[in-house]
């Protein structure tokens, strides 16, 4: 479903944009995926909208059938990236699995500030900013998704996740789509 509005409190969830994953393979240029979250993160601070900036810093101890285990991380490893120029009034998450909202504590801060919709960004599609966008979905948010702020390690899972996953639980767009219903929402 394209992006048809914004709710007046739509907080921006950007997920994972620090330095270990920015670093990683990417199936689309970082620099790419970090200038939208940068016009995203803009347009949301100027309009004095929630932003929340996460970040991983370790995962989930069951087992699964590969057998990996999150690595351990290091300061510089989960440290936000530069680009998304940080300030005092975000609220920042560190989360322990893929998604925010996993005993965070997310949930509650959204709803003290009266946030009914989310657009979530971030890397991976198909991992961290898909398990925060069904979370939020299953939580009762509106959910959007700027289809070209967020990317993959696998370029098929990203594939995947924006064609039959994203369209059941959100609306998608583009940053441009998102920008424009929210200049429309004023």
């Amino acid at each position: 479903m394209p992006v048809t509005a914004m709710d007046p409190k739509t907080a921006l969830v950007v997920v994972d944009l620090q330095k270990g994953i920015v670093g990683l393979p990417l199936a689309h240029p970082a620099a790419d995926v970090l200038a939208r979250n940068a016009e995203l993160l803009t347009e949301f601070r100027r309009r004095g909208l929630p932003v929340v900036l996460v970040n991983v810093a370790g995962g989930p101890a069951g087992r699964n059938d590969l057998g990996a285990r999150f690595p351990t991380p290091t300061d510089e490893w989960t440290e936000l990236v530069p680009e998304l120029e940080a300030t005092e009034d975000d609220h920042l998450v560190t989360k322990h699995s893929r998604s925010a909202f996993t005993r965070t504590g997310l949930d509650a801060w959204l709803r003290e500030r009266g946030v009914t919709q989310v657009v979530v960004t971030g890397i991976a599609t198909s991992s961290g900013v898909e398990s925060t966008a069904r979370d939020a979905h299953e939580q009762g948010y509106h959910v959007t998704v700027a289809v070209d702020a967020v990317t993959d390690t696998d370029g098929t899972a990203h594939d995947h996740t924006i064609a039959k996953i994203y369209p059941r639980i959100a609306e998608t767009g583009t940053t441009k789509d998102v920008l424009s219903a929210l200049a429309d929402a004023s």
